[in-house]
Formats: C-alpha cells, sequence, structure tokens
C-alpha cells in the first residue's frame, strides 16, 4: 500500500495498486469503455509512442519575477461559475469593489488583466475530458500552468480535483528545464520543500495511471479580485478564451495555431474557502446570475472537434 500525504487535515490519499490498476480519491480505474467513446486529436500520440526527452538539469528560478505567482501548496474552497455579458461584467465590478480589491497580479497590468495558458494532459482518448462533460462528482484534471513566456520564470504543475461541490487543488512550480523532463517521465528534481516534491510525484502517478500525455493548451486573461480575510474570497472575470491544440510539453501564451472560441461572454468564478459572505448573495440575486457548469477544458477540447481537430467525434 503505497499513500500520498497532501496535507489536507493531515489526511492522505490512499493509492491500491493491483497490476495495472490503481485507485485512490477521485482517480479512476483503466477505461474499458467502447472505441465509440473515446475522442482524440488528430495530432495525439497513442500510449507508448512517445519518445521522452532528455531530462535537463534545473538552474535556480529567476527571482523577483512579476509572474511568478506564489501560492499555497495544497487548498480546499468552493467555485462557482456564471457566463455574464460584457455589460454585467463592468456592473459586476463596480458592485464588488467596496467590499475586495484588485489581487496584486492584476494591479501590475494596465487594463487590470493578466495572462494565463495552461497546457491540459488527458489520456489518448480523453477520459478526463469526458468525465467532466457527463459531471462526473469526483474527477480530477491534470495541467501545467504560466504566466508568462519568459523560460525564466517558474511554470506550476496542478491537480485539480473535484470531490462532490469542493475542489481541492494542490500546485507546485518547477523551471523551465524541469517542466519537460516531468512531463515524459523523468525523475523528480530535488526541492526546497518537501511538499512540492510529494506533489510532483502524484502529479506523475496521476500520469501514470490513465496514460496522459499532452492534450490541448488554453489561455486567456484574468482580472482577479479577492479580500484579505481567512475566507479567502476571490472574484475572477475570464476574456478571450482560446485554445490550441498540442501533443508535445509546450507551455506559450504566444505562438500559432490559436482558435477563438465562438462566445463572447465573459466567465465569472466566484471561489471562497468556509462561508458564503452575504454581499454575494445579494450579488447573485440582483444580477440574476445563474449557476453553470463550465469546464474551459471540455469546453475547449469540444470546439476543436467541431473545427475539425478531433477524430472521431466527441462523444460520451
Amino acid at each position: 500500500m503505497l499513500t500520498i500525504y497532501t496535507g489536507l487535515n493531515n489526511q492522505g490519499l490512499a493509492i491500491k495498486r493491483d497490476g495495472d490498476v490503481m485507485v485512490a480519491g477521485g482517480l479512476p480505474k483503466k477505461d474499458t469503455g467502447s472505441p465509440a467513446d473515446s475522442v482524440r486529436l488528430k495530432s495525439r500520440v497513442k500510449p507508448g509512442a512517445p519518445a521522452p526527452l532528455e531530462s535537463r538539469p534545473a538552474p535556480g528560478t529567476r527571482k523577483g519575477s512579476k509572474t511568478a505567482v506564489p501560492e499555497k501548496n495544497l487548498f480546499c474552497r468552493y467555485e462557482l461559475k456564471y457566463y455574464i455579458c460584457e455589460a454585467k461584467a463592468r456592473a459586476i465590478e463596480q458592485f464588488i469593489k467596496p467590499y475586495i480589491h484588485l489581487d496584486r497580479y492584476s494591479k501590475l497590468q494596465p487594463d487590470g488583466a493578466y495572462p494565463i495558458v495552461s497546457l491540459y494532459l488527458d489520456s489518448w482518448d480523453f477520459r478526463l475530458c469526458r468525465e467532466s462533460m457527463i459531471g462526473k462528482k469526483n474527477r480530477f484534471k491534470l495541467r501545467v500552468r504560466s504566466y508568462d513566456d519568459d523560460t525564466g520564470t517558474p511554470y506550476f504543475f496542478e491537480i485539480k480535483r473535484r470531490l462532490n461541490n469542493i475542489i481541492i487543488k494542490s500546485r507546485t512550480r518547477v523551471t523551465y528545464d524541469n517542466m519537460v523532463g516531468l512531463l515524459t517521465g523523468g525523475s523528480v528534481p530535488q526541492t526546497k520543500y518537501k511538499a512540492d516534491e510529494q506533489t510532483l510525484r502524484q502529479f506523475q502517478l496521476y500520469m501514470q495511471c490513465i496514460n496522459a500525455v499532452p492534450a490541448i493548451r488554453i489561455r486567456y486573461k484574468r482580472k482577479a479580485f479577492e479580500d484579505d480575510s481567512d475566507n479567502r474570497v476571490r472574484v475572477t472575470f475570464d476574456r478571450w478564451l482560446c485554445h490550441n491544440a498540442e501533443s508535445e510539453p509546450i507551455v506559450l501564451y504566444n505562438g500559432a495555431g490559436w482558435q477563438r472560441h465562438k462566445f463572447n461572454n465573459v466567465i465569472l468564478e466566484i471561489k471562497f474557502t468556509a462561508r458564503y459572505p452575504a454581499w454575494l448573495s445579494r450579488m447573485v440575486k440582483y444580477f440574476d446570475l445563474r449557476r453553470e457548469s463550465i469546464s474551459k477544458y471540455a469546453t475547449s477540447v469540444k470546439h476543436a472537434c467541431s473545427m475539425g481537430f478531433c477524430a472521431p467525434n466527441l462523444s460520451v
């Protein structure tokens, strides 16, 4: 029995390995679905095909970068998501200003919006995408996130789990040189904190369980507001969502191949860790916000399929 401790309330996720089957909180067994249930990008590499890239030595991460976004290794929160029009987004911004302020990264941008690019990993048949589409209660996503195309800034390996209505997110930073090696099965580099090494090992274990490889890149601009309380209330506005079919360990915001989503709505996200503030309840009621199930990853894969980047058509 191998137990990976996440640090959440001093509890761990027990992972049992039985041949080729691993089971953990939210970690599925190997898929036995029919080929009709599968979807893959034309550029995807089937399991076992990609040749590992050479792992490179890790120089020190550049200090003082404005885009290095430090966060706790693991945290638990609630997330509520809404599609809203641009006019309503501007009105909501004015409503929330007495209660929360721009986060420090939005303050660095002239328009308050900073770039985010994420490389999502999935099995060759897009199991994680299909689980998101059918609304599976316990599921997870694997992604590598960056806020800058400068290779001197860190990259963030993230495991985002959903356990019923609770989001558990663990993440740790790595350098560019280690990022490619980790995505292709390279060894976990020594870090300053043991928790970071545990997160990276767990990320690789999840990858191995489903034979995950790079699937698609997603980018957008985020304007974020937050408070300074322990409740960690955050309200974010995500705009200009784009996707780029990807089969290589590339995490770049710029470059060719990006496709803009058809909808022009803003994605509003409300996040908090403990209690739902009364002023948020008033805001939702006043602006008649209707909560929706929104996955940027699943939406992007579906859009890529509609444009001919997937074969066969996406089905669940």
